[in-house]
This record gives structure tokens, C-alpha cells and sequence, in this order.
């Protein structure tokens, strides 16, 4: 807590030194959780889709083919979803990083204006700081990694929908390279607009 000051007329004031430690701290903190919690959603998707995955391929055939195959499809399309929504979250959990960023510079800012020797001591000001969709960061990586995962999830909906609607021809395989092919694309144009600033 900001320690008080007394002045001259007997009034007490906050120290306005701790005040931005305090205030540093905060979003510091604020800009580690965002990175923990990209992590951790990411790897609960992948753990996920891994485990249905494994309970589709482990399970017998119990019912028609067309039952199953209308089942299978019915489930990989809540997952190519649960990608979508995990985009959403990496997407604005490193948009929220990035505004972390640009605070603590503020406060940098306001020291390095009233006490200009200190600037060398600080690697990240406003030109430095990475964009949110800087290439080949491990946000991008990890993003990447879920929008291909999720677009294979995709494509293997469509190949299930393709199996319970008939036998699965040559143009049936195009058709479902295609759609795999363009649910990356949606779902990676879906991460990189919502790449943004909640100020921006």
C-alpha cells in the first residue's frame, strides 16, 4: 500500500512513487496471467479433441453405419467449434498481453520524461514492444497449432457427413481436402481479427 505524506497544510496525500510501482505491478501481473492462461487453453483443447479422438478410434461399432458415421460427424463439428472459441480466447488473451505492455510503458514513459538518464535501462518502450501478431512468437506458433488441429477436425466432420450420405469416392476426397484447406483459413483469419486492441 502507497505510504501518505503530510503537507504543509496538515492534508495527507499519497506518495505518487509507490503509487506507480503498485500500479506496475498490477498490470505486470496482469501480462504473466494472460500468458498462463493462453498456455493452459490451448493445452485443455489439445487434450481434448486428443481424448475424443482416441474414444472414436476405441469404440465398437454398435450401431448402423449411417448412425455412426451422422454421430462422428455431429462431434467433430462441436470440436472444430471448441477450436474456434479456443482461437477467440488466444487471440484476445495475447490482445490483453499487448495492452499490458503498452501500460507498463506508460508508466516507463513517465519516469524516463522526469528523469531522462534512466531510458538505457529499459528494452521495451512504445517502438520496441511486439505486435500481437508478431510471426513465429509462440503465440502465433501455439495459434497456428489450434487452427490446424481445428480445420483437421473440419475435414474429418465433412469425411463422416460424406460416409453416412453415400460411399466415399475420388471426389469425395477433394471435397474434403477442401474443406479442411478452408477451415484453416477461416479459422486463422477468425485469430487475426480479433488480433486487436481493445483501445485500437
Amino acid at each position: 500500500m502507497a505510504k501518505k505524506e503530510v503537507n504543509m497544510a496538515g492534508k495527507t496525500k499519497l506518495n505518487d512513487d509507490e503509487m506507480l510501482q503498485a500500479e506496475f505491478k498490477y498490470i505486470n501481473q496482469n501480462a504473466f496471467q494472460a500468458n498462463e492462461d493462453r498456455s493452459r487453453f490451448s493445452s485443455y483443447y489439445f487434450v481434448t479433441v486428443g481424448s475424443f479422438v482416441a474414444a472414436v478410434l476405441g469404440s465398437p461399432s454398435v450401431l448402423g453405419q449411417q448412425t455412426v458415421a451422422l454421430a462422428f460427424f455431429v462431434l467433430f463439428i462441436v470440436l472444430t467449434v471448441m477450436g474456434t472459441f479456443t482461437l477467440a480466447q488466444l487471440a484476445r488473451l495475447r490482445a490483453a498481453w499487448h495492452e499490458s505492455v503498452e501500460a507498463m510503458n506508460q508508466i516507463k514513459n513517465y519516469y524516463i520524461k522526469n528523469n531522462p538518464n534512466i531510458k538505457p535501462a529499459f528494452k521495451w518502450l512504445d517502438k520496441q514492444v511486439p505486435p500481437t501478431d508478431k510471426p513465429y512468437s509462440i503465440a502465433n506458433l501455439i495459434a497456428m497449432e489450434v487452427a490446424t488441429l481445428s480445420s483437421l477436425t473440419t475435414g474429418t466432420a465433412i469425411y463422416f457427413l460424406l460416409s453416412a450420405l453415400g460411399n466415399i469416392n475420388t471426389i469425395s476426397w477433394l471435397i474434403i481436402f477442401a474443406s479442411a484447406i478452408l477451415g484453416y483459413i477461416a479459422q486463422w483469419a477468425w485469430y487475426k481479427r480479433l488480433l486487436i486492441d481493445d483501445h485500437a
